[in-house]
């Protein structure tokens, strides 16, 4: 029952947000409210608040955090933490770019880009991200000094990603997204990368 749930729940937010992205794209950021993107999924105003609190959220909202958690955890301990974050942060790349969802994360991220307050709350939300990936990694009561080294090497691979982000975002999303972030972090660590 809870997984039909969650899934239905799944089905809806999917459909809030590609009809609020559509509506962003044809008419504006600015222009289009709440009322407009619920009217255009055939839902109430309230369905749209109780998925997305915030007209941010229904661009900045994803399920890709988890899926690098899941592939960061799940990674050889053995191998060096930057190349695990890497790797992890590729990996969710290539899952945000399969058919059923590459043009959504590329008009979502185009969004991002062009709109002053989705590029605050953007930034927000890899903090967040970075967040999950040093509690991941060192656990809720961390060493210090193993704390430090994961914050540094994330925020760098997040850094990297974001860059490879806002230039496939840029150029239309016309390269492979995964190789863009590969090639940011070959940059960023060579040695690691290469």
């Amino acid at each position: 029952m809870s997984s039909l749930r969650e899934r239905r729940k799944a089905e809806t937010r999917q459909l809030l947000q590609r009809q609020a992205i559509r509506l962003f794209q044809r008419d504006g950021y600015d222009a289009t409210t709440m009322n407009t993107v619920a009217e255009a999924a055939g839902v109430s105003a309230m369905t749209v608040y109780r998925h997305f609190p915030t007209k941010e959220d229904l661009v900045i909202w994803d399920e890709y955090t988890p899926v690098s958690l899941d592939v960061l955890v799940n990674s050889p301990t053995d191998d060096p933490l930057v190349r695990r974050i890497g790797h992890a942060l590729i990996e969710t790349a290539t899952a945000g770019t399969t058919p059923d969802h590459r043009d959504l994360l590329l008009a979502r991220l185009q969004l991002m880009v062009d709109v002053p307050a989705l590029r605050a709350r953007h930034l927000d939300n890899q903090y967040a991200t970075q967040n999950a990936i040093v509690t991941a990694l060192c656990g809720d009561d961390p060493d210090p000094d193993q704390e430090f080294q994961t914050r540094a090497i994330s925020g760098a691979c997040l850094g990297a990603t974001h860059i490879a982000l806002v230039h496939w975002a840029r150029t239309d999303g016309k390269q492979h997204l995964p190789t863009l972030i590969r090639e940011a972090l070959t940059a960023t660590f060579p040695a690691d990368f290469s």
